[in-house]
């Protein structure tokens, strides 16, 4: 038997809000059409940064992250607060410009950091502004 708790706010205990309100690393939601769920802790972006990289590097907004670190021209290192449970998380970065490319280095592919390398027609470059997003599972 099934059944259906329907409410406009979930707070935690104590009545202060929804902050401490934890859900099971097994919940699903239902998509948008009605017609699948989904995983909702695996759906999450596990790392986000917008951050500036031309000359003092300055990180605008990010989530789960340690440090920003500048390690040369278009060569950044993100440390994250929380470590993944392997490498094997898949990252997508933005670099502004037509003709520049985001990608890493595959050997620097760590469970508590990412290393994010930026070209422009094959050579290393800073330029902002750029992103940076990661899914995968967390230790």
């Amino acid at each position: 038997m099934s059944s259906q708790l329907n409410v406009d706010t979930i707070v935690d205990k104590a009545g202060s809000g929804g902050t401490n309100v934890k859900i099971g690393n097994t919940s699903t939601y239902v998509s948008e059409g009605g017609a699948t769920t989904q995983n909702t802790a695996q759906s999450l972006a596990k790392v986000f940064i917008n951050f500036n990289g031309v000359g003092t590097i300055a990180t605008r907004d990010s989530f789960n992250l340690a440090s920003l670190t500048d390690n040369a021209t278009g060569d950044y290192k993100h440390t994250f607060t929380n470590a993944f449970s392997n490498n094997d998380y898949a990252a997508i970065g933005m670099a502004a410009g037509s003709s520049h490319s985001a990608f890493y280095n595959e050997t620097n592919t760590l469970t508590t950091s990412f290393r994010q390398l930026i070209r422009a027609s094959g050579t290393d470059t800073d330029t902002e502004p750029l992103a940076l997003q990661i899914a995968g599972d967390l230790a």
